[in-house]
Formats: C-alpha cells, sequence, structure tokens
C-alpha cells in the first residue's frame, strides 16, 4: 500500500513538473537609451536558455517567459551595456516592462538607428564617442572615423571613403555643412578639426548610399549633433600634445541651455619625431560656442560659433633619410637654410529658428557664415648630398657614408594669400503622415574667392639649374596667378520614408535632389534610393540595399589649375552609386552580443577632374577630362571578445580606375589606378581590463594598408599600378586607469575632489612597432639624367603621449 501511494506521489509530481514547464506569462515593453531614443536590434535573452527575441525598429520587444518562478532575463547589445533584470509572472500573464540601457563607452560603435525612418540605411555607422579621448591614436572624431575606413597618415584629421578624396566628404554640425582650410598642403600645418568632442551628442556616418537630404558630395556624410544640457557640467585635459576645456549648463526652467569649448594643440612634441630636424613651432588655438534657446513647446533658437587660430613656424636644419634595398643601401643628407611662416584663421558663425506648429510638422530655417583667412609664406633653400652606405656588418663603417654618388640644391619660395568668404541659407522641413515621413528643403549659397599665388621652386644639380638650359637659368615650376571671384549655387530636396510593414520590418526610401550652379549654368537632378528589410525566416538579419546618383558642383578648389589658372566652366563631377549590404545580430561566448555586417558597392564615374595629392594638398587639373569606377567591399565584426570590452575586426577591398581624354587624340587613354586606390585595408581594434579591476584597461590598435600608387615626377597626372607606396603599417597601445569614479563610489572621497566625475590618466604609445612608414617620394635627378632616384618622406616615428582628463 506505502508502495503504492509512493509511485502515485511520484507520478503526480512528474505531471506537475510537466505541467509547471507548459505554465507561461508573456512579458512585453520597450527598449531606449537615456535619452528615450529607441534602440533596435537588441537581444532580450533568457539567462540559462538558448532562447531570445531582437527589438523592433521602434525599440519593442515582446517574449515568453515561464511563469510561476523568478526569471533572470538579459537586455544586450554591442553598441550598449548590457542590462539583467528579472520577473516573475502568473500563467497566462502579460506584463509591461521598458528597459533603459547606457551607451558603450568603448571605441567605434556598430550600425546603429537613430529612430525608425533612419534604419536600415546601407553604410550608415553610429559612432559612439563617450570615450573618446581615452583611445590611443584617436584624435578627436575624426580619428574613430580613420581606424574604421583605414588610413595611411596619423598627422591629418583628413580621411578618404571608398575611393574618393578629402574633398569629397561631407560634414554637417547641427544641421549646418561645415567647410575646411584650402591652402594646408600637409598635416604639420593642419590645426584642429571643426568637431569638438566634448560637445558631441550623437555623431552619425555615412560611407556611401546616402539620402537625397545630405548635400552634393560625392563619398560621405558625417552628421554631428551637439548636446542639449540641462544642468551645469565640464571637464578639462592636459597632455603632452595640448589643453582643452569645456563648460555646459542649463537654465533651471530648461529654456536656456548652453556650451563653450577650449582646445589648444601643440604638436611640437609630435613633429620632432619625424626625419627632419629643426625648430618646429606649431600652435592650434579653437574657440567655439552653442546657445540653444526654447522661446516656447514649438518655436526655440539656436546659435553656434567658432574661432580657430593657427599658426605654424617651421625652421628646419637638418634630414637624412636611408633607403635602397638589401643589394645597395643610399642616405640622402640635406642641409636647410630659412623658414616657414604660415596663418590659417577660420570664423564660422550660424543661426537657426526651428518651428514646430504641431506633432507632424517641423521647420527649421538656417543661415550661416564662413571666412577662412589663409596666409603661407616659405622659403627653404635644401643642399642635399646622395650616397652610398657601408653594408658590410663586418666593416667598422657600417652603416655609414661611404662615397657620394652626387650632389645639388631645392629651393622652394612661396607668397600665396587667400580669403574666402562661403554664405548660406536655408530651410529644412519634416512632415509625419502615417506610415510616409517627408523631408525637404532648400539653400542658397554664395562664395566669394580672393586668392594671390605666387609660388616657384628651382633644382640644382652638380651647379647647373634643371631642366638645364645653356643659355638661361630655368625654373623647375613656376606659379603665379591672382583671382577673384563670386558666385552662387541652389539645391534643392524632397525624400519620403515609407514604412511599408505594420511590425517596422521593411523601410523604403526614395528621393531626389536638384542643384543649380550659376557660374557654368549647369542644373543637375539626382535621384536616390534606399531598401531595408529583415526577413521572416532570419528576424535578427537586416538586408540594405541603396542606388542613386550623387553629384558633386566645382568648389573654388576644383576650378584652380596647378598653375592658378581658372576653369569656371568646369562641369560637377558625378557617380552613379549601388551598394547592397547586412546586418547580423547573434550570441556566443556566453551570451555576449556580437554583429557581423557586410556590404558591397559599385560606383560608376564620370566628368572626373584628375588630381594628385601635395601631402594633404590636392592638385587638380581643373577640367573633367577623367571617368572611372570603384568597387569594393566591406567585412567587419563587432563584440565583446572580453565581457564588457568591445574589440573589432575590419577588412575592405577597393579598386579604383580611371582613364584621361588626351585633347590632342580626343581619344581616352589606358586605365590607371585613381590616387586613392588603396586595395586592401585590415584593422584591429581590441579592449582588456584587470580582472579584479575593470577601471584598469588596455585599447590596441592594428592597421594595415597596402601602398597608394605615387604620381609620375612629370606631374601630369599618370599612375601606374606597380609604382607604389609602401604598405602602411601601424600599431598603436593605450593603458587607462579611472582614479575617481562618483557614480560608483560608496565609500566617499577627500572633499577636495567632492565635485568631480571622474578623474583618468592614460598613456599612449603611438607607433609602438616604430615602423618607418611612407607618405610620398621626392624625385631627384642628375644634370645628365645618369641617375634618378625616389627618396621618401616618412611619417612619426615611435612616441610616447601622456594625458590627464577630469569631469564635473
Amino acid at each position: 500500500m506505502l508502495q503504492s501511494r509512493s509511485i502515485i506521489l511520484l507520478v503526480s509530481c512528474i505531471l506537475c513538473s510537466f505541467y509547471s514547464a507548459g505554465q507561461t506569462g508573456k512579458l512585453k515593453g520597450k527598449v531606449a537609451d537615456y535619452d528615450e531614443a529607441p534602440i533596435a536590434d537588441v537581444t532580450i535573452s533568457i539567462d540559462k536558455s538558448d532562447k531570445f527575441v531582437l527589438t523592433d525598429t521602434l525599440g519593442y520587444f515582446e517574449i515568453e517567459v515561464p511563469a510561476g518562478k523568478r526569471v533572470v532575463l538579459r537586455a544586450s547589445s554591442v553598441d550598449f551595456e548590457s542590462e539583467p533584470f528579472s520577473v516573475t509572472l502568473k500563467e497566462g500573464e502579460t506584463r509591461t516592462r521598458n528597459i533603459f540601457l547606457e551607451s558603450r563607452g568603448t571605441q567605434l560603435s556598430t550600425v546603429q538607428v537613430k529612430a525608425e525612418r533612419e534604419r536600415g540605411q546601407v553604410g550608415t555607422i553610429g559612432v559612439n564617442t563617450k570615450n573618446v579621448h581615452a583611445l590611443p591614436g584617436a584624435e578627436g572624431i575624426e580619428g574613430l572615423l580613420k581606424m574604421l575606413v583605414g588610413h595611411r597618415n596619423e598627422l591629418t584629421s583628413q580621411y578618404t571613403v571608398r575611393g574618393g578624396n578629402f574633398d569629397e566628404n561631407l560634414v554637417y554640425v547641427n544641421d549646418f555643412e561645415i567647410n575646411r582650410p584650402f591652402l594646408v598642403r600637409s598635416g604639420q600645418q593642419e590645426g584642429l578639426s571643426f568637431v569638438n568632442p566634448d560637445m558631441v551628442d550623437r555623431v552619425d556616418f555615412s560611407v556611401g548610399g546616402f539620402q537625397a537630404r545630405y548635400g552634393d558630395k560625392m563619398s560621405s556624410v558625417l552628421d554631428v549633433t551637439y548636446q542639449r544640457p540641462e544642468k551645469f557640467s565640464g571637464s578639462v585635459m592636459a597632455s603632452l600634445l595640448g589643453f582643452q576645456a569645456h563648460l555646459a549648463g542649463g537654465s533651471k526652467n530648461k529654456k536656456l541651455s548652453f556650451m563653450a569649448g577650449f582646445r589648444q594643440k601643440t604638436n611640437q612634441y609630435l613633429l620632432q619625431s619625424q626625419p627632419t630636424k629643426g625648430q618646429y613651432n606649431p600652435s592650434f588655438t579653437d574657440i567655439q560656442a552653442m546657445i540653444n534657446y526654447r522661446f516656447s513647446p514649438k518655436l526655440e533658437m539656436e546659435f553656434i560659433g567658432n574661432y580657430a587660430l593657427n599658426r605654424f613656424r617651421f625652421e628646419p636644419e637638418r634630414a637624412r633619410t636611408a633607403f635602397g634595398s638589401v643589394t645597395q643601401a643610399l642616405a640622402f643628407t640635406s642641409i636647410y637654410t630659412g623658414g616657414e611662416i604660415d596663418q590659417f584663421d577660420n570664423t564660422f558663425g550660424g543661426l537657426s529658428l526651428t518651428y514646430s506648429p504641431n506633432k507632424k510638422l517641423k521647420l527649421k530655417l538656417l543661415g550661416s557664415l564662413y571666412n577662412s583667412y589663409e596666409k603661407e609664406t616659405f622659403d627653404i633653400k635644401s643642399e642635399y648630398i646622395l650616397s652610398v652606405v657601408e653594408l658590410d656588418l663586418g666593416s667598422q663603417n657600417l652603416g655609414k657614408e661611404l662615397y657620394s654618388l652626387g650632389a645639388g640644391a631645392i629651393h622652394r619660395y612661396a607668397r600665396n594669400f587667400l580669403n574666402a568668404n562661403v554664405a548660406n541659407v536655408g530651410l529644412k522641413g519634416t512632415y509625419s503622415a502615417g506610415n510616409h515621413f517627408f523631408s525637404f528643403g532648400g539653400n542658397v549659397q554664395h562664395v566669394n574667392i580672393d586668392d594671390r599665388l605666387m609660388e616657384w621652386e628651382r633644382r640644382d644639380s652638380a651647379g647647373f639649374s634643371i631642366p638645364y638650359d645653356p643659355f638661361q637659368v630655368n625654373m623647375y615650376q613656376y606659379f603665379k596667378a591672382s583671382n577673384q571671384i563670386s558666385y552662387n549655387k541652389a539645391d534643392a530636396y524632397i525624400q519620403d520614408n515609407i514604412l511599408l510593414s505594420k511590425n517596422f520590418d521593411a523601410v523604403l526610401t526614395l528621393g531626389v535632389r536638384g542643384v543649380y550652379n550659376f557660374l557654368n549654368k549647369e542644373m543637375i537632378i539626382s535621384p536616390r534610393a534606399n531598401f531595408s528589410f529583415k526577413p521572416k525566416w532570419q528576424e535578427n538579419m537586416l538586408i540594405k540595399v541603396a542606388a542613386g546618383q550623387y553629384a558633386q558642383p566645382p568648389f573654388y578648389r576644383e576650378m584652380r589649375a596647378m598653375d592658378g589658372s581658372l576653369n569656371t566652366d568646369l562641369k560637377a563631377q558625378k557617380s552613379w552609386q549601388f551598394a547592397a549590404g547586412l546586418d547580423y545580430n547573434f550570441i556566443a561566448l556566453n551570451d555576449r552580443p556580437f554583429k557581423f555586417t557586410a556590404e558591397l558597392f559599385y560606383k560608376s564615374l564620370s566628368d572626373l577632374v584628375p588630381y594628385d595629392y601635395d601631402n594633404v594638398r590636392i592638385r587638380y587639373a581643373a577640367n573633367n577630362n577623367g571617368i572611372g569606377y570603384a568597387y569594393g567591399g566591406e567585412l567587419r565584426l563587432f563584440g565583446d571578445l572580453v565581457k564588457d570590452a568591445e574589440s573589432w575586426v575590419s577588412i575592405g577591398y577597393l579598386k579604383t580606375m580611371e582613364r584621361l581624354l588626351n585633347p590632342a587624340t580626343g581619344e581616352y587613354g589606358d586605365w590607371q589606378p585613381r590616387p586613392t586606390d588603396g586595395r586592401v585595408t585590415f584593422g584591429v581594434f581590441f579592449s582588456d581590463y584587470l580582472p579584479q579591476n575593470h577601471n584598469f584597461r588596455v585599447y590596441l590598435n592594428m592597421m594595415y594598408a597596402t601602398g597608394l600608387p605615387a604620381p609620375l615626377p612629370e606631374r601630369n597626372f599618370q599612375r601606374r599600378d606597380n609604382f607604389r607606396l609602401p604598405a602602411y603599417r601601424r600599431v598603436d597601445i593605450g593603458f587607462s586607469a579611472l582614479l575617481l569614479d562618483a557614480a560608483n563610489n560608496k565609500a566617499g572621497y577627500y572633499s577636495f575632489f567632492k565635485g568631480l566625475k571622474s578623474i583618468w590618466v592614460s598613456l599612449e604609445v603611438f607607433n609602438l612597432l616604430g615602423i618607418a612608414n611612407t607618405l610620398s617620394y621626392e624625385y631627384i635627378e642628375s644634370l645628365n639624367n645618369n641617375y634618378s632616384f625616389y627618396i621618401p618622406n616618412r611619417l612619426t616615428s615611435r612616441m610616447i603621449n601622456f594625458k590627464i582628463a577630469a569631469k564635473f
């Protein structure tokens, strides 16, 4: 009898366990950041289970969980800190719970959705800037971008995207388009970029296939939104390379908010690591302010002002460059006289008025003025000797010069002055109507340029000028021009973001952009389309495609030829672009979120303006004699190799070629690589921390990029595929320590530090392996052309930087 009761009890327990296993409740809610912006593709998973769901474009989720017991779930995303939480539901119960996630303070985020109307655009990348100062080699927002797209010059903040050059990148700050200086020819002269990372709230970066609402460039868009602070805060940072600070605050009634930033950079310490030794005296200062006032819930006004004071003084003394092969080593030694004094002063002011009569309509009126006064003056003579170096390991003269192959001199002189004024007046608006979200706008731009150019170069070999003429002294090159030009440009656009499904799994964006250049009377219509969807068979995957035309009306830089003459009839460069990609979210390595992205692109290029790089200065041919193409792709994997420490790996391929028209024959020449034909790039970012203390972290950046084509000495925009710079290889490492964190300090600290939110220090080692990367070549030839050599111009060697920063 007792045995039968035991059997009945056992069977009852088994049946109850099966019954309990079938009991479920439903948990639903919304995931957002602390600004209440919805977050898409967040993984909601049940601990110790393989069951998970992803949030939709609006951040909503719905998941079934076991009922009758406490269940632990986790919200996780590559872009945000993971958040565990628990619920206990009754059978059949439906409960709503909203979750708020904090942005990650690490490197570069992956594809991130701002809102349902912006979701799934091909090539759009959200950039996390929370701890940008702690990352090695990332000088400002542009430094983060260069890590991802692949860079080959650590001295500049400029970047190239998918075969384009520096002038093909758009930059917006709070909807104001930002210009860059004209005459800067080297990274040493370049000051601070416009974007102040201390003031940034959100950064979105598009590497192609961007919407019609963005302006008239062919490569990329950097769209920056500044913060709108509500309470007093600030920061200060000092390093061996400069100093910066910012203050922010808002009124109690939340109508007024303001920010002001100060940055001072002196890269003297950095430049001393270059092969050319001398007296470097660079000084770059930037002052920036933003004021926002809300008159009412429907009307607000905003002002952004910036003044950049950039000075560069340089007196070179001596340089020695070793190059050659294992069978013959050479040394190029130069002694300098003279110096260089440059001045680049930039002023920007923008005023906007935003009016929202109702929840559906928003109008924004913008006006801005930009002035750039630039002065480039140098008079530098270098006397050089080219020598053969001893390679015998047993010789006492190992590494020393044995004998001279030749001697000569190079004398460069310039007195270049430019004053540029750019004025813009525009209107932008949005209108929401059910499944449609319309964007529209227009802008009128006035440009005024006063440019005076006088620049020459004389070369001497064995006492004779090159090119040699027995009857006169010839200059190697000579430019002189005086240009004054004023012109206007007008543009307009309209686009519609259409939600094609009720659960926001498909979005179609259709738009058209028109631009009219009053200078050359050219009218361009550019249609553009984007489509993204989540396939039913794989809900954690997003597939994206885009196509459209992108035209770039000529700015003054493109219209000015190398000799200083202007071509005001120059047409816009044009590009038909096609791109497709996917994002795939998955869980691996003990429930850690990962994201894989892949994209392919193709560009058909016409009316190209041929150009060559002179360090970071672009020298144009000022004609539309080129046609070309570009194609390639990128693969990126983001995730936590170490828990709560983001890492990523990126590999890209690019091929871009062009054919140049021969005016004499009227025929196009052979295909040749464009100046940005970079082929393979490979980058790795890795972060880690001490197991017992997460406040001590290490960051490692590694970059490899195949060499760019080098221009031929004739300076006729001809390049050969087999004549390239050496591959770019660089490793940077950084160590950071969070010394004070008020948010997580439970024991309290000395009263002196009570007003501080955090204090951290970092130690960076740039170019850890000491690799001598080549930026360009200096072409040297003898009087009778018995010999000619390409002397490499090197970038920086290994150096150390120290930072200390505080927030309050």
